[in-house]
C-alpha cells in the first residue's frame, strides 16, 4: 500500500453552489445536489432535485461530470454526521435534464484518473466515514456540525493499493450496489403494475366499462366474468358498494413512551416513526431504528401491531408509507391500519396510494399538516364483492411479495457489501487479480 494526501489526488475541486431561484440575465439553469439528495442521486433518482439559475461563468466551472464525487462539508445529524459522499455514475448524468452543481456546503472532488481509480476513490471515502475517522475533522460552527474538508485533504493520508487492486476493488463493491439498484428498479417496475391494476379495477371501473361497451374481454374468462356489464345510478359497478376506510380496517395511532424512563427503551421490540419509512426504496418495513421495553410497549395504547399492518405517516409530513414486515410499536405521528375485516393489506396500500390527495386535502394543522384519524376513517373506499377482492388480491399480493422479497435481498447485499468494505480496503480481504481478469 501506497500512501497519498486527498488533495494530491485531484485534478480539481469546488466549492457548491446554490444560486437563485429565479431566472436572471446571464444565469442558465441546473439542478443542485444537496446532502439530503445523495442517497437518491446514487441511484439515479433526480425528481426532487431543485431547480436553481446560476451565473453561466459559474456554472461552466462547476458542472458536475461522470466520475465526480460529492462530499457533504456542512449539516448531518448525531447519527449520520456530515462528511458523507456520493459517486456520479454516466447514468447519473445522463438522467440529469439540466447540468448538475452540488449545493453549497458541499465539494465536488475529481480524481486524476493515473492516481487513483474514481470509483475506488468513492469508496475509499466511505470507509473514512463511516469508520469516523473523519470525526477529528468536523467541529461545530454557529449551530451547523462542518467536515473541514480542506484540512482533511491536505493533511489526512489515504492508504490507496496499486491501481489494478483499486479497479478490482471497485467493481466487487459496485456489482453489489448494481444489484441492488436492479433490484430498486424491478421493484418499480412492480409497484407500478399494481398500481395500474387497482386503478382498472377499482377507480376507472375498465372492465365494466369495456362489457358495457360490447370490447373485446382483455382478461381472462374467469375474471372478465366477475366484472358487471353495467354501472349503478352512482356510477360504480352495480352490486358494488360505498363503504369507508374505517370500517374496512382498524384505524389505531400510537406514542411515545417517555425518553427520561431509560427501562422503557432499547428493549428489541421495533418501535416506528415516520423517518424510519423516509429512507425506505420500497414500502417495506424491516426494521426501526429505535426499540422500546415492554414495559415501554404497555404505554402505547394500540400495542404492538402485527405483521403486515399498513403504515402511514400523518403528520411533518404526511405520505410515507409502508407494509410492516416485522411486529413493530408506533409513534404518533402515524396512521396504522391493522387489514383483519374484508380488505387485504395490499389493496389497503393501494387505496391510499390512489386516495393521497383526498387524505391531504382532510389534513389540517397550525403549526404543521396533519391527518387526525377521526378525519381518516370517513374517506369512502369503493368495495367490490367477496369473489372479486379475493380474485385481485390473487393477482395483486404476489407482486408486494416480491417486492418485500427484493427488499430482503437488497438489505442482505448492503450488509455483505459493509461488512467487505473496511476489510477489502485494509486489506484483510484480498482480490486475486487473476480471477477478476477471467
Amino acid at each position: 500500500m501506497q500512501e497519498a494526501l486527498l488533495a494530491d489526488l485531484l485534478t480539481f475541486t469546488r466549492d457548491g453552489e446554490w444560486g437563485n431561484g429565479e431566472p436572471t440575465e446571464g444565469c442558465s439553469p441546473a439542478l443542485v445536489v444537496r446532502g439530503t439528495d445523495f442517497e437518491r442521486v446514487r441511484v439515479g433518482n433526480l425528481d426532487r432535485l431543485p431547480l436553481r439559475y446560476i451565473r453561466s461563468d459559474i456554472l461552466k466551472r462547476k458542472t458536475i461530470a461522470v466520475g465526480d464525487t460529492l462530499i457533504e462539508t456542512a449539516g448531518g445529524t448525531k447519527d449520520q454526521p456530515t462528511g458523507r459522499s456520493v459517486f456520479i455514475p454516466a447514468s447519473v448524468v445522463g438522467a440529469a435534464e439540466f447540468p448538475l452543481v452540488c449545493a453549497s456546503f458541499a465539494r465536488f472532488l475529481r480524481p486524476d484518473p493515473n492516481r487513483v481509480d474514481p470509483q475506488f476513490l468513492f469508496w475509499k471515502l466511505q470507509d473514512e466515514y463511516h469508520s469516523r475517522r473523519m470525526m477529528p475533522y468536523h467541529v461545530q460552527h454557529t449551530g451547523v456540525a462542518r467536515f473541514q474538508y480542506t484540512q482533511f485533504a491536505e493533511s489526512y493520508l489515504l492508504s490507496l493499493p496499486p491501481l489494478p487492486e483499486q479497479r478490482a476493488i471497485a467493481a466487487t463493491l459496485g456489482a453489489l450496489d448494481d444489484k441492488i439498484e436492479l433490484n430498486r428498479k424491478m421493484n418499480a417496475t412492480l409497484e407500478a403494475m399494481a398500481r395500474a391494476l387497482f386503478r382498472d379495477w377499482f377507480v376507472d371501473f375498465g372492465p365494466t366499462r369495456a362489457r358495457m361497451e360490447g370490447r373485446a374481454p382483455y382478461l381472462s374468462t374467469d375474471l372478465w366474468s366477475l366484472f358487471p356489464d353495467r354501472l349503478d345510478a352512482d356510477g360504480k359497478p352495480e352490486g358494488w358498494e360505498v363503504s369507508s376506510i374505517g370500517e374496512e380496517v382498524r384505524v389505531v395511532g400510537g406514542s411515545t413512551p417517555s425518553t427520561k424512563e431509560p427501562d422503557l427503551w432499547d428493549g428489541g421490540i421495533n418501535w416506528a416513526t415516520p423517518k424510519d419509512l423516509s429512507a425506505l426504496a420500497a414500502p417495506i418495513l424491516l426494521e426501526t431504528s429505535r426499540t422500546i421495553s415492554a414495559a415501554g410497549l404497555a404505554k402505547i395504547s394500540s400495542g404492538q401491531l402485527p405483521v403486515g399492518s399498513l403504515l402511514l405517516s400523518s403528520r411533518a409530513p404526511i405520505g410515507y408509507l409502508a407494509i410492516a414486515e416485522v411486529p413493530v410499536a408506533i409513534n404518533q405521528g402515524f396512521i396504522g391500519m391493522v387489514c383483519d375485516k374484508r380488505v387485504s393489506n395490499v389493496f389497503a396500500w393501494l387505496w391510499t396510494l390512489e386516495n393521497m390527495e383526498a387524505i391531504l386535502a382532510k389534513a389540517n394543522g397550525s403549526t404543521f399538516q396533519e391527518i387526525s384519524k377521526g378525519n381518516f376513517r370517513p374517506l369512502p373506499v369503493v368495495i367490490a364483492p367477496e369473489p372479486m377482492l379475493n380474485a385481485f388480491d390473487a393477482i395483486a399480493k404476489p407482486l408486494y411479495e416480491r417486492i418485500a422479497k427484493n427488499e430482503r435481498e437488497s438489505r442482505t447485499l448492503a450488509q455483505t457489501r459493509d461488512l467487505l468494505l473496511p476489510r477489502l480496503m485494509s486489506g484483510e480481504i484480498q482480490i486475486q487479480l487473476e480471477e477478476m481478469a477471467s
